[in-house]
Protein backbone atom coordinates (compact mmCIF):
# COMPACT_ATOMS: atom_id res chain seq x y z
CA UNK A 1 0.00 0.00 0.00
CA UNK A 2 2.82 2.41 0.83
CA UNK A 3 4.46 1.71 -2.53
CA UNK A 4 1.21 2.28 -4.43
CA UNK A 5 0.58 5.55 -2.60
CA UNK A 6 4.14 6.64 -3.30
CA UNK A 7 3.74 6.00 -7.01
CA UNK A 8 0.21 7.28 -7.63
CA UNK A 9 -1.26 9.50 -4.87
CA UNK A 10 -0.70 13.28 -4.82
CA UNK A 11 -2.55 16.31 -3.38
CA UNK A 12 -5.05 18.08 -5.62
CA UNK A 13 -4.69 21.80 -6.39
CA UNK A 14 -6.82 22.86 -3.37
CA UNK A 15 -4.72 20.91 -0.85
CA UNK A 16 -1.32 21.49 -2.45
CA UNK A 17 1.07 24.21 -1.27
CA UNK A 18 0.69 25.85 -4.70
CA UNK A 19 -2.88 26.80 -3.73
CA UNK A 20 -1.66 30.28 -2.81
CA UNK A 21 -0.46 30.91 -6.35
CA UNK A 22 -3.57 29.31 -7.83
CA UNK A 23 -5.80 31.44 -5.61
CA UNK A 24 -4.08 34.67 -6.63
CA UNK A 25 -4.17 33.74 -10.30
CA UNK A 26 -7.95 33.18 -10.23
CA UNK A 27 -8.61 36.00 -7.75
CA UNK A 28 -10.07 33.62 -5.13
CA UNK A 29 -10.14 33.74 -1.34
CA UNK A 30 -9.25 31.00 1.10
CA UNK A 31 -12.90 30.57 2.07
CA UNK A 32 -13.60 29.35 -1.48
CA UNK A 33 -11.40 26.32 -0.90
CA UNK A 34 -13.61 23.21 -1.02
CA UNK A 35 -12.33 22.18 2.39
CA UNK A 36 -14.55 24.72 4.11
CA UNK A 37 -17.65 23.43 2.31
CA UNK A 38 -17.03 19.70 2.61
CA UNK A 39 -15.12 19.10 5.84
CA UNK A 40 -18.13 19.37 8.23
CA UNK A 41 -19.94 16.75 6.16
CA UNK A 42 -16.78 14.62 6.03
CA UNK A 43 -16.60 14.65 9.83
CA UNK A 44 -20.21 13.47 10.09
CA UNK A 45 -19.73 10.70 7.53
CA UNK A 46 -16.51 9.62 9.23
CA UNK A 47 -18.32 9.31 12.57
CA UNK A 48 -21.03 7.23 10.92
CA UNK A 49 -18.48 4.82 9.46
CA UNK A 50 -16.41 4.23 12.59
CA UNK A 51 -18.88 4.83 15.43
CA UNK A 52 -22.33 4.40 13.90
CA UNK A 53 -21.75 1.19 11.96
CA UNK A 54 -19.37 -0.13 14.62
CA UNK A 55 -21.68 0.19 17.61
CA UNK A 56 -24.73 -0.91 15.63
CA UNK A 57 -23.06 -4.34 15.45
CA UNK A 58 -22.59 -4.74 19.21
CA UNK A 59 -26.00 -6.31 19.89
CA UNK A 60 -24.56 -9.84 20.22
CA UNK A 61 -23.80 -10.58 23.85
CA UNK A 62 -20.37 -12.11 23.20
CA UNK A 63 -19.24 -10.37 20.01
CA UNK A 64 -18.90 -6.67 20.83
CA UNK A 65 -15.11 -6.67 20.34
CA UNK A 66 -15.57 -8.23 16.92
CA UNK A 67 -18.37 -5.85 16.00
CA UNK A 68 -16.45 -2.66 16.77
CA UNK A 69 -12.89 -3.92 16.28
CA UNK A 70 -13.32 -5.62 12.91
CA UNK A 71 -15.42 -2.68 11.73
CA UNK A 72 -12.38 -0.51 12.57
CA UNK A 73 -10.10 -2.89 10.65
CA UNK A 74 -12.27 -2.99 7.53
CA UNK A 75 -12.70 0.79 7.46
CA UNK A 76 -9.01 1.59 7.97
CA UNK A 77 -7.93 -0.81 5.22
CA UNK A 78 -10.83 0.06 2.93
CA UNK A 79 -10.32 3.83 2.79
CA UNK A 80 -6.74 3.35 1.62
CA UNK A 81 -7.67 0.89 -1.12
CA UNK A 82 -10.70 3.01 -2.07
CA UNK A 83 -8.56 6.13 -2.61
CA UNK A 84 -6.57 4.14 -5.15
CA UNK A 85 -9.44 2.33 -6.88
CA UNK A 86 -11.77 5.33 -7.08
CA UNK A 87 -8.82 7.56 -7.97
CA UNK A 88 -7.96 5.47 -11.02
CA UNK A 89 -11.55 5.84 -12.26
CA UNK A 90 -12.41 9.42 -11.22
CA UNK A 91 -9.36 11.46 -10.17
CA UNK A 92 -6.55 10.35 -12.45
CA UNK A 93 -4.62 13.24 -14.00
CA UNK A 94 -3.64 11.99 -17.45
CA UNK A 95 -0.97 14.67 -17.83
CA UNK A 96 1.26 13.08 -15.21
CA UNK A 97 -0.50 9.78 -14.43
CA UNK A 98 -1.11 10.73 -10.78
CA UNK A 99 -4.23 10.49 -8.66
CA UNK A 100 -5.05 13.90 -7.18
CA UNK A 101 -6.98 13.71 -3.90
CA UNK A 102 -8.79 16.29 -1.80
CA UNK A 103 -11.54 16.41 0.79
CA UNK A 104 -14.22 15.09 -1.60
CA UNK A 105 -12.07 12.03 -2.32
CA UNK A 106 -11.98 11.28 1.40
CA UNK A 107 -15.79 11.43 1.56
CA UNK A 108 -16.11 9.11 -1.43
CA UNK A 109 -13.64 6.69 0.14
CA UNK A 110 -15.83 6.55 3.24
CA UNK A 111 -18.83 5.88 0.99
CA UNK A 112 -16.94 3.04 -0.64
CA UNK A 113 -16.10 1.53 2.75
CA UNK A 114 -19.76 1.77 3.79
CA UNK A 115 -20.69 -0.80 1.15
CA UNK A 116 -18.25 -3.33 2.65
CA UNK A 117 -19.42 -2.62 6.20
CA UNK A 118 -22.98 -3.29 5.11
CA UNK A 119 -21.87 -6.62 3.66
CA UNK A 120 -20.07 -7.41 6.93
CA UNK A 121 -23.41 -7.10 8.73
CA UNK A 122 -24.72 -10.25 7.03
CA UNK A 123 -21.56 -12.18 8.03
CA UNK A 124 -21.13 -10.82 11.54
CA UNK A 125 -19.65 -13.42 13.88
CA UNK A 126 -19.24 -16.12 11.20
CA UNK A 127 -16.02 -15.17 9.37
CA UNK A 128 -12.37 -14.66 10.24
CA UNK A 129 -10.43 -11.36 10.05
CA UNK A 130 -8.57 -12.68 6.99
CA UNK A 131 -11.85 -13.39 5.23
CA UNK A 132 -12.97 -9.84 6.04
CA UNK A 133 -9.85 -8.41 4.45
CA UNK A 134 -10.46 -10.46 1.30
CA UNK A 135 -14.11 -9.40 1.29
CA UNK A 136 -13.03 -5.75 1.55
CA UNK A 137 -10.36 -6.03 -1.12
CA UNK A 138 -12.79 -7.41 -3.70
CA UNK A 139 -15.72 -5.34 -2.43
CA UNK A 140 -13.89 -2.02 -2.86
CA UNK A 141 -12.78 -3.05 -6.35
CA UNK A 142 -16.29 -4.06 -7.43
CA UNK A 143 -17.71 -0.90 -5.86
CA UNK A 144 -15.35 1.36 -7.81
CA UNK A 145 -16.26 -0.35 -11.09
CA UNK A 146 -20.04 -0.30 -10.59
CA UNK A 147 -19.90 3.28 -9.33
CA UNK A 148 -18.05 4.35 -12.49
CA UNK A 149 -20.58 2.56 -14.70
CA UNK A 150 -23.64 3.94 -12.90
CA UNK A 151 -22.51 7.53 -12.37
CA UNK A 152 -20.26 8.17 -15.35
CA UNK A 153 -21.33 5.85 -18.17
CA UNK A 154 -25.06 5.51 -17.49
CA UNK A 155 -25.22 9.04 -16.02
CA UNK A 156 -27.55 8.14 -13.13
CA UNK A 157 -27.74 10.46 -10.14
CA UNK A 158 -27.24 8.84 -6.73
CA UNK A 159 -26.03 11.45 -4.23
CA UNK A 160 -26.82 9.40 -1.11
CA UNK A 161 -25.96 6.01 -2.58
CA UNK A 162 -29.25 4.12 -2.34
CA UNK A 163 -28.16 2.13 -5.39
CA UNK A 164 -24.38 2.42 -5.47
CA UNK A 165 -23.79 1.89 -1.73
CA UNK A 166 -26.76 0.23 -0.05
CA UNK A 167 -28.21 -1.99 -2.77
CA UNK A 168 -24.80 -3.16 -3.92
CA UNK A 169 -23.40 -3.64 -0.40
CA UNK A 170 -26.44 -5.50 0.89
CA UNK A 171 -26.76 -7.97 -1.96
CA UNK A 172 -22.99 -8.41 -2.03
CA UNK A 173 -23.08 -9.48 1.63
CA UNK A 174 -26.23 -11.60 1.26
CA UNK A 175 -24.77 -13.49 -1.71
CA UNK A 176 -21.59 -14.22 0.24
CA UNK A 177 -23.68 -15.37 3.22
CA UNK A 178 -25.60 -17.70 0.89
CA UNK A 179 -22.34 -19.16 -0.41
CA UNK A 180 -21.02 -19.59 3.15
CA UNK A 181 -24.20 -21.16 4.50
CA UNK A 182 -23.64 -23.10 7.74
CA UNK A 183 -26.22 -25.88 8.25
CA UNK A 184 -24.93 -26.51 11.78
CA UNK A 185 -24.93 -22.90 12.95
CA UNK A 186 -27.47 -23.86 15.61
CA UNK A 187 -24.49 -25.10 17.63
CA UNK A 188 -23.80 -21.44 18.41
CA UNK A 189 -27.42 -20.56 19.09
CA UNK A 190 -26.60 -19.87 22.75
CA UNK A 191 -24.50 -16.89 21.59
CA UNK A 192 -26.86 -15.47 18.97
CA UNK A 193 -28.86 -13.56 21.54
CA UNK A 194 -28.52 -10.13 23.06
CA UNK A 195 -28.45 -8.90 26.63
CA UNK A 196 -29.73 -5.66 28.04
CA UNK A 197 -26.46 -3.73 27.91
CA UNK A 198 -25.50 -5.02 24.43
CA UNK A 199 -28.78 -3.71 23.01
CA UNK A 200 -28.13 -0.35 24.66
CA UNK A 201 -24.68 -0.13 23.03
CA UNK A 202 -26.20 -1.01 19.66
CA UNK A 203 -28.74 1.75 20.16
CA UNK A 204 -25.87 4.22 20.49
CA UNK A 205 -24.79 3.29 16.97
CA UNK A 206 -28.36 3.74 15.76
CA UNK A 207 -28.58 7.24 17.18
CA UNK A 208 -25.26 8.31 15.65
CA UNK A 209 -26.35 7.01 12.26
CA UNK A 210 -29.79 8.59 12.55
CA UNK A 211 -28.47 12.02 13.50
CA UNK A 212 -25.75 12.20 10.85
CA UNK A 213 -27.61 10.61 7.93
CA UNK A 214 -28.64 14.02 6.47
CA UNK A 215 -24.91 14.81 6.18
CA UNK A 216 -24.29 11.41 4.56
CA UNK A 217 -26.86 12.02 1.81
CA UNK A 218 -25.91 15.65 1.20
CA UNK A 219 -22.12 15.39 1.54
CA UNK A 220 -21.25 15.45 -2.17
CA UNK A 221 -24.30 17.31 -3.50
CA UNK A 222 -23.87 20.63 -5.26
CA UNK A 223 -23.17 23.58 -2.99
CA UNK A 224 -26.22 25.60 -2.07
CA UNK A 225 -29.73 24.36 -2.84
CA UNK A 226 -28.65 20.78 -3.63
CA UNK A 227 -27.10 20.14 -0.23
CA UNK A 228 -29.85 22.09 1.51
CA UNK A 229 -32.62 20.10 -0.13
CA UNK A 230 -30.88 16.75 0.44
CA UNK A 231 -30.57 17.42 4.17
CA UNK A 232 -34.25 18.37 4.46
CA UNK A 233 -35.47 15.37 2.46
CA UNK A 234 -33.40 12.91 4.51
CA UNK A 235 -34.39 14.54 7.79
CA UNK A 236 -38.10 14.15 7.05
CA UNK A 237 -37.78 10.59 5.74
CA UNK A 238 -36.00 9.51 8.91
CA UNK A 239 -38.54 11.16 11.20
CA UNK A 240 -41.44 9.48 9.40
CA UNK A 241 -39.73 6.09 9.54
CA UNK A 242 -39.30 6.23 13.32
CA UNK A 243 -43.02 6.77 13.97
CA UNK A 244 -44.01 4.06 11.51
CA UNK A 245 -41.51 1.56 12.91
CA UNK A 246 -42.75 2.05 16.47
CA UNK A 247 -46.36 1.61 15.38
CA UNK A 248 -45.75 -1.54 13.31
CA UNK A 249 -43.47 -3.11 15.93
CA UNK A 250 -46.07 -2.61 18.66
CA UNK A 251 -48.87 -3.86 16.40
CA UNK A 252 -47.22 -7.16 15.47
CA UNK A 253 -45.42 -8.01 18.72
CA UNK A 254 -47.10 -9.95 21.51
CA UNK A 255 -48.56 -7.87 24.34
CA UNK A 256 -48.21 -4.71 22.22
CA UNK A 257 -44.63 -4.11 23.33
CA UNK A 258 -41.70 -2.87 21.23
CA UNK A 259 -38.86 -5.03 19.92
CA UNK A 260 -35.48 -3.30 20.25
CA UNK A 261 -34.30 -5.01 17.05
CA UNK A 262 -36.82 -2.97 15.05
CA UNK A 263 -35.94 0.27 16.81
CA UNK A 264 -32.21 -0.26 16.23
CA UNK A 265 -32.53 -0.97 12.52
CA UNK A 266 -35.82 -0.18 10.83
CA UNK A 267 -35.78 3.41 12.07
CA UNK A 268 -32.83 4.03 9.72
CA UNK A 269 -34.47 2.66 6.56
CA UNK A 270 -35.84 6.06 5.55
CA UNK A 271 -32.34 7.48 5.31
CA UNK A 272 -31.35 4.65 2.97
CA UNK A 273 -34.33 5.17 0.67
CA UNK A 274 -33.85 8.94 0.54
CA UNK A 275 -30.35 8.62 -0.92
CA UNK A 276 -30.95 8.53 -4.68
CA UNK A 277 -33.62 11.25 -4.73
CA UNK A 278 -31.97 13.26 -1.96
CA UNK A 279 -31.29 16.34 -4.11
CA UNK A 280 -34.42 15.97 -6.28
CA UNK A 281 -37.65 17.92 -5.71
CA UNK A 282 -39.17 15.07 -3.75
CA UNK A 283 -41.30 17.52 -1.73
CA UNK A 284 -41.77 17.30 2.06
CA UNK A 285 -44.97 15.26 1.86
CA UNK A 286 -43.23 12.86 -0.54
CA UNK A 287 -40.47 12.36 2.02
CA UNK A 288 -43.02 11.39 4.65
CA UNK A 289 -44.59 8.87 2.26
CA UNK A 290 -41.20 7.30 1.49
CA UNK A 291 -40.35 7.11 5.20
CA UNK A 292 -43.73 5.53 5.98
CA UNK A 293 -43.31 2.84 3.31
CA UNK A 294 -39.79 2.03 4.48
CA UNK A 295 -40.85 1.75 8.11
CA UNK A 296 -43.58 -0.74 7.23
CA UNK A 297 -41.52 -2.85 4.83
CA UNK A 298 -38.38 -2.96 6.97
CA UNK A 299 -40.16 -3.85 10.21
CA UNK A 300 -42.28 -6.56 8.58
CA UNK A 301 -39.10 -7.86 6.98
CA UNK A 302 -37.56 -8.48 10.40
CA UNK A 303 -40.72 -10.19 11.62
CA UNK A 304 -41.51 -12.42 8.63
CA UNK A 305 -38.85 -12.29 5.91
CA UNK A 306 -35.63 -12.89 7.87
CA UNK A 307 -36.79 -16.25 9.33
CA UNK A 308 -38.06 -17.28 5.88
CA UNK A 309 -34.73 -16.41 4.22
CA UNK A 310 -32.77 -18.48 6.73
CA UNK A 311 -35.09 -21.48 6.61
CA UNK A 312 -35.98 -21.60 2.91
CA UNK A 313 -33.31 -19.62 1.03
CA UNK A 314 -30.37 -20.69 3.25
CA UNK A 315 -29.27 -17.07 3.82
CA UNK A 316 -28.13 -16.45 7.39
CA UNK A 317 -28.36 -12.67 7.74
CA UNK A 318 -26.98 -11.84 11.20
CA UNK A 319 -27.79 -8.11 11.24
CA UNK A 320 -30.81 -8.21 8.94
CA UNK A 321 -29.18 -6.07 6.25
CA UNK A 322 -31.82 -7.21 3.75
CA UNK A 323 -34.41 -5.27 5.74
CA UNK A 324 -32.29 -2.21 6.54
CA UNK A 325 -30.26 -1.76 3.34
CA UNK A 326 -31.35 -4.05 0.50
CA UNK A 327 -35.11 -3.44 0.31
CA UNK A 328 -34.91 0.28 1.24
CA UNK A 329 -32.06 0.66 -1.27
CA UNK A 330 -34.23 -0.78 -4.04
CA UNK A 331 -37.10 1.45 -2.93
CA UNK A 332 -34.72 4.43 -3.08
CA UNK A 333 -33.66 3.51 -6.61
CA UNK A 334 -37.30 3.23 -7.73
CA UNK A 335 -38.22 6.54 -6.07
CA UNK A 336 -35.26 8.18 -7.80
CA UNK A 337 -36.31 6.83 -11.20
CA UNK A 338 -39.93 7.94 -10.79
CA UNK A 339 -38.99 11.37 -9.43
CA UNK A 340 -36.48 11.97 -12.23
CA UNK A 341 -38.92 10.89 -14.94
CA UNK A 342 -41.63 13.20 -13.60
CA UNK A 343 -39.35 16.26 -13.30
CA UNK A 344 -40.47 19.34 -15.21
CA UNK A 345 -39.39 22.88 -15.96
CA UNK A 346 -42.36 24.19 -13.95
CA UNK A 347 -41.08 22.47 -10.80
CA UNK A 348 -37.31 22.87 -11.22
CA UNK A 349 -36.91 25.77 -13.61
CA UNK A 350 -34.69 25.40 -16.66
CA UNK A 351 -31.42 26.15 -14.86
CA UNK A 352 -32.45 24.07 -11.87
CA UNK A 353 -33.25 21.11 -14.11
CA UNK A 354 -29.88 21.33 -15.84
CA UNK A 355 -28.00 21.73 -12.58
CA UNK A 356 -29.83 18.98 -10.65
CA UNK A 357 -29.52 16.29 -13.32
CA UNK A 358 -26.26 17.56 -14.81
CA UNK A 359 -27.66 17.95 -18.33
CA UNK A 360 -24.39 19.21 -19.73
CA UNK A 361 -21.78 18.10 -22.26
CA UNK A 362 -22.79 14.98 -24.12
CA UNK A 363 -25.94 14.75 -21.98
CA UNK A 364 -27.18 18.28 -22.73
CA UNK A 365 -30.05 17.01 -24.90
CA UNK A 366 -31.32 14.49 -22.34
CA UNK A 367 -34.89 14.93 -21.08
CA UNK A 368 -36.32 13.92 -17.66
CA UNK A 369 -38.15 10.85 -19.00
CA UNK A 370 -34.91 9.52 -20.45
CA UNK A 371 -33.12 10.30 -17.19
CA UNK A 372 -35.70 8.17 -15.37
CA UNK A 373 -34.79 5.22 -17.58
CA UNK A 374 -31.12 5.76 -16.85
CA UNK A 375 -31.89 5.75 -13.12
CA UNK A 376 -33.63 2.38 -13.46
CA UNK A 377 -30.68 1.03 -15.43
CA UNK A 378 -28.35 2.12 -12.64
CA UNK A 379 -30.40 0.12 -10.13
CA UNK A 380 -30.11 -2.99 -12.30
CA UNK A 381 -26.33 -2.59 -12.52
CA UNK A 382 -26.06 -2.31 -8.72
CA UNK A 383 -28.11 -5.50 -8.28
CA UNK A 384 -26.06 -7.42 -10.86
CA UNK A 385 -22.73 -6.38 -9.36
CA UNK A 386 -23.90 -7.10 -5.83
CA UNK A 387 -25.34 -10.56 -6.48
CA UNK A 388 -22.83 -11.67 -9.10
CA UNK A 389 -19.81 -10.27 -7.29
CA UNK A 390 -20.97 -11.78 -3.99
CA UNK A 391 -21.29 -15.24 -5.48
CA UNK A 392 -17.78 -15.07 -6.95
CA UNK A 393 -16.20 -13.72 -3.75
CA UNK A 394 -18.21 -16.20 -1.67
CA UNK A 395 -16.77 -19.06 -3.72
CA UNK A 396 -13.27 -17.75 -2.98
CA UNK A 397 -14.01 -17.42 0.74
CA UNK A 398 -15.20 -21.04 0.88
CA UNK A 399 -11.65 -22.24 0.34
CA UNK A 400 -10.36 -23.94 3.53
CA UNK A 401 -7.37 -21.60 3.90
CA UNK A 402 -8.83 -18.57 5.65
CA UNK A 403 -9.12 -19.86 9.24
CA UNK A 404 -12.86 -19.27 9.65
CA UNK A 405 -14.38 -20.22 13.03
CA UNK A 406 -16.03 -23.57 13.68
CA UNK A 407 -19.82 -23.71 13.92
CA UNK A 408 -19.77 -23.87 17.71
CA UNK A 409 -17.29 -20.96 17.95
CA UNK A 410 -19.26 -18.41 15.95
CA UNK A 411 -20.43 -15.17 17.59
CA UNK A 412 -17.75 -15.50 20.28
CA UNK A 413 -14.97 -12.93 20.77
CA UNK A 414 -12.70 -15.48 22.46
CA UNK A 415 -11.94 -17.05 19.08
CA UNK A 416 -9.94 -14.01 17.91
CA UNK A 417 -9.66 -11.67 20.91
CA UNK A 418 -8.15 -11.66 24.40
CA UNK A 419 -11.29 -11.31 26.50
CA UNK A 420 -11.05 -10.23 30.17
CA UNK A 421 -12.63 -12.49 32.76
CA UNK A 422 -16.08 -11.46 33.87
CA UNK A 423 -17.12 -10.95 37.47
CA UNK A 424 -19.82 -13.51 38.08
CA UNK A 425 -22.09 -11.41 40.26
CA UNK A 426 -25.13 -12.77 38.55
CA UNK A 427 -26.23 -14.21 35.25
CA UNK A 428 -28.17 -11.64 33.23
CA UNK A 429 -31.35 -12.60 31.47
CA UNK A 430 -30.59 -13.47 27.86
CA UNK A 431 -32.99 -12.08 25.27
CA UNK A 432 -33.30 -14.13 22.10
CA UNK A 433 -32.43 -11.81 19.23
CA UNK A 434 -35.50 -10.86 17.20
CA UNK A 435 -37.79 -12.69 19.66
CA UNK A 436 -37.59 -10.79 22.92
CA UNK A 437 -40.97 -11.88 24.23
CA UNK A 438 -40.21 -15.62 24.48
CA UNK A 439 -38.95 -15.53 28.08
CA UNK A 440 -41.97 -13.64 29.26
CA UNK A 441 -44.34 -16.26 27.92
CA UNK A 442 -42.36 -19.05 29.62
CA UNK A 443 -42.33 -17.12 32.89
CA UNK A 444 -46.10 -16.65 32.83
CA UNK A 445 -46.60 -20.38 32.19
CA UNK A 446 -44.39 -21.32 35.13
CA UNK A 447 -46.23 -18.89 37.38
CA UNK A 448 -49.58 -20.39 36.44
CA UNK A 449 -48.35 -23.97 37.08
CA UNK A 450 -47.36 -23.03 40.64
CA UNK A 451 -50.58 -21.15 41.39
CA UNK A 452 -52.99 -23.40 43.42
CA UNK A 453 -55.98 -21.56 41.92
CA UNK A 454 -54.98 -21.19 38.23
CA UNK A 455 -52.83 -24.36 37.96
CA UNK A 456 -54.07 -27.34 35.90
CA UNK A 457 -53.76 -29.32 39.16
CA UNK A 458 -56.27 -27.07 40.91
CA UNK A 459 -59.13 -29.69 40.88
CA UNK A 460 -57.05 -31.97 43.07
CA UNK A 461 -56.94 -29.25 45.73
CA UNK A 462 -60.74 -28.90 45.77
CA UNK A 463 -61.62 -31.47 48.51
CA UNK A 464 -59.09 -30.00 50.93
CA UNK A 465 -60.25 -26.53 49.98
CA UNK A 466 -63.85 -27.46 50.83
CA UNK A 467 -62.84 -29.15 54.11
CA UNK A 468 -61.36 -25.96 55.52
CA UNK A 469 -64.02 -23.75 57.04
CA UNK A 470 -62.36 -20.54 55.94
CA UNK A 471 -61.79 -21.78 52.39
CA UNK A 472 -58.43 -21.63 50.69
CA UNK A 473 -57.39 -18.48 52.51
CA UNK A 474 -57.13 -20.28 55.88
CA UNK A 475 -54.34 -22.47 54.58
CA UNK A 476 -51.90 -19.69 55.49
CA UNK A 477 -50.20 -19.91 58.92
CA UNK A 478 -50.61 -17.12 61.44
CA UNK A 479 -46.97 -17.14 62.47
CA UNK A 480 -44.21 -18.38 60.19
CA UNK A 481 -41.35 -17.85 62.64
CA UNK A 482 -39.57 -21.24 62.93
CA UNK A 483 -38.69 -20.50 66.55
CA UNK A 484 -42.33 -20.66 67.55
CA UNK A 485 -42.41 -24.41 66.88
CA UNK A 486 -45.85 -25.96 67.18
CA UNK A 487 -47.66 -22.69 66.60
CA UNK A 488 -46.92 -23.07 62.93
CA UNK A 489 -48.82 -26.31 62.72
CA UNK A 490 -52.15 -24.88 63.85
CA UNK A 491 -53.85 -23.73 60.65
CA UNK A 492 -57.37 -23.93 62.10
CA UNK A 493 -58.62 -24.33 65.64
CA UNK A 494 -59.03 -27.94 66.79
CA UNK A 495 -62.66 -27.34 67.60
CA UNK A 496 -63.33 -26.46 63.93
CA UNK A 497 -61.63 -29.55 62.43
CA UNK A 498 -63.65 -32.44 61.05
CA UNK A 499 -62.55 -35.98 60.02
CA UNK A 500 -61.37 -36.06 56.40
CA UNK A 501 -63.25 -39.32 55.82
CA UNK A 502 -66.55 -37.52 55.95
CA UNK A 503 -65.48 -35.04 53.36
CA UNK A 504 -63.37 -36.99 50.85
Amino acid sequence: MIILFGVFIRYDHESDAHWVEHRKHLNLTDIENDFYFRYPSFQDVHVMIFVGFGFLMTFLKRYSFGGVGFNFLIAAFGIQWALLMQGWFHSLDYTDGKIKIGIENLINADFCVAGCLIAYGALLGKVSPVQLMVLTLFGITLFAVEEFIILSLIHARDAGGSMVIHTFGAYYGLSISWMLYRPNLHQSSRLQGSVYHSDVFAMIGTLFLWMFWPSFNSAICDHGDGQHRAAINTYLCLASTVLTTVAISSLFQKHGKLDMVHIQNSTLAGGVAAGTAAEFMLMPYGCLIVGFCCGVISTLGYIFLTPFMEKRLKIQDTCGIHNLHAMPGVIGGIVGAVTAASASVEVYGHEGLVNTFDFEGKFKDMVPTTQGGHQAAGLCVALCFGIGGGIIVGAILRLPIWGDPADDDCFDDETYWEVPEEEEEGIPTVLQYNNHMRNKDIGEEQQINHDPIRSPLAPSYAPLHQHLKGGGDTIQARDMNPRHGDKNRAFTPISQQRPLSGTL
